[in-house]
C-alpha cells in the first residue's frame, strides 16, 4: 500500500506523521500539546496509580518553568482522546519538553 501524502501550499509533496502514542511515564501533564493541537486530539486525565513515574521526571522543573502537572492532590497526564483526528502536523512533539510522543506515517486505506 501507499503512504498518506499531502501537498504544501507551494506544491511540494510530504508525508505527514500522525501521533500514535504518548509515553505517560515521562509526561508531566504540562498541557502544552493540548494547547497547540488544532484538532482536539488530547485530553488531560488523572495519572493512574499503576503508572510508575521515572524518578527523574517527578516534580522536575522543565525548561519553561510551567506547572509540571503534579500537585499534592492529583497528578495529571496527557492521553489520546481522538487520535484518528490527528492531521500529522507534529506541533505536539515540537512543544513537548519531555519528548513523550511517538509519530508514524500511515498507509492509505
Amino acid at each position: 500500500m501507499t503512504m498518506i501524502t499531502s501537498i504544501t501550499r507551494g506544491g511540494e509533496t510530504y508525508t505527514p506523521e500522525f501521533v500514535t502514542a504518548i509515553n505517560q511515564k515521562t509526561c508531566i501533564g504540562c498541557g502544552r500539546c493540548f494547547k497547540v493541537c488544532p484538532r482536539d486530539v488530547f485530553d488531560l486525565v488523572e495519572r493512574d496509580d499503576s503508572m510508575e513515574l521515572d524518578d527523574d521526571d517527578y516534580g522536575d522543573d522543565d525548561d519553561y518553568g510551567d506547572d509540571d502537572g503534579f500537585s499534592d492532590d492529583v497528578a495529571m497526564v496527557m492521553s489520546l482522546k481522538n487520535e484518528l483526528d490527528c492531521i500529522g502536523c507534529g506541533s505536539c512533539a515540537r512543544i513537548c519538553p519531555k519528548k513523550c510522543f511517538t509519530h508514524e506515517a500511515q498507509e492509505q486505506q
